[in-house]
């Protein structure tokens, strides 16, 4: 142990190659995002920390045709900006969202191309596919996303923050697994997420078949959210500061702690672990371990090391 400390006292002792411009960067740099959305309002937010807002305030944040595809085109582009380290999602207006909007998207189902059955249900099988891909990309961006909730959270709302990785609400939030009320299963992540999630399977079952309100203390005591705060203001200057301090540490460390969270989700654990080895014989290898255990015997926080982006 002696030797092993004696050999990181002297990998700390040699100066570290940080480029001058990370020194000196005091506060985030601001940035416009890469495109405009119809359906959401992405701004900076803190250090290196996006806030995407369900934009539709007129409509209940309704998800309509363009929100199916600007979900994805909006965190495929977080996924890929090494200056954005995580998310807050919320909704405009009063309240989160009232789900998919059913008088733009209901032609989408009930006008499905094809000459025959077969080439109905293959294409109809296609369009579902992509809508799932709408939520499954908030959980295949490394960037830790926070969803936080204030009024309804009914139907595909459920979806969408099933794909988070940390949820937050108000006290007067609730949600709804609506689909069966519509005469569909809910087929966009919720019935494949929620049991992993809230770890009820009868719970699940119940919310899933009657459709029936789940309130904000139900939903923390199930493990469906983690905090709830007494209103909407509050809510989302807890969830920011939450994503500042994960914004503040090792990006390396905190992506890739994403990406074995996930997948140890959906896998074996001796598997899980593995995966995990080989995650690590090349991470550990990263500047951020020698930068932070420095940062640590100088008594500084990770706020104040300045970590490359990723």
């Amino acid at each position: 142990m002696a030797a092993l400390a004696a050999g990181l006292r002297g990998l700390l002792g040699r100066p570290l190659r940080v480029p001058a411009r990370l020194m000196s960067a005091k506060t985030a740099e601001q940035r416009s995002p890469g495109r405009s959305f119809e359906t959401l309002r992405v701004t900076p937010e803190r250090d290196h920390v996006l806030h995407v807002e369900l934009h539709r305030p007129e409509k209940r944040n309704a998800m309509n045709a363009a929100f199916w595809r600007e979900m994805v085109e909006c965190f495929q582009d977080i996924g890929r900006d090494s200056a954005c380290r995580a998310v807050v999602i919320s909704g405009a207006g009063k309240i989160f969202t009232a789900g998919i909007d059913l008088v733009e998207m209901g032609s989408e189902f009930l006008a499905v191309e094809g000459e025959d059955a077969a080439r109905k249900a293959w294409n109809l099988r296609r369009k579902i596919c992509e809508y799932q891909e709408t939520f499954s990309v908030l959980e295949k961006c490394p960037k830790p996303v926070i969803a936080a909730v204030h009024g309804a959270c009914i139907g595909a709302g459920v979806d969408l923050i099933s794909a988070c990785d940390i949820r937050y609400c108000t006290q007067d939030a609730w949600f709804q697994v609506k689909e069966v009320d519509i005469g569909l299963a809910a087929d966009v992540g919720t019935l494949q997420r929620l049991p992993k999630i809230v770890g009820s399977q009868s719970l699940v079952n119940e919310l899933a078949f009657t459709a029936r309100k789940m309130m904000a203390p139900e939903a923390q005591s199930c493990g469906l959210v983690s905090r709830v705060f007494p209103e909407k203001e509050t809510l989302l200057r807890g969830a920011l500061e939450v994503a500042a301090a994960i914004a503040a540490r090792s990006p390396v460390a905190v992506q890739g702690t994403k990406v074995n969270l996930v997948y140890s989700r959906d896998h074996p654990v001796p598997e899980s672990l593995r995966y995990m080895a080989t995650w690590n014989m090349s991470m550990l290898q990263t500047d951020d371990i020698l930068k932070s255990a420095q940062a640590a015997m100088e008594k500084k926080g990770p706020e104040d090391v300045p970590f490359s982006k990723l």
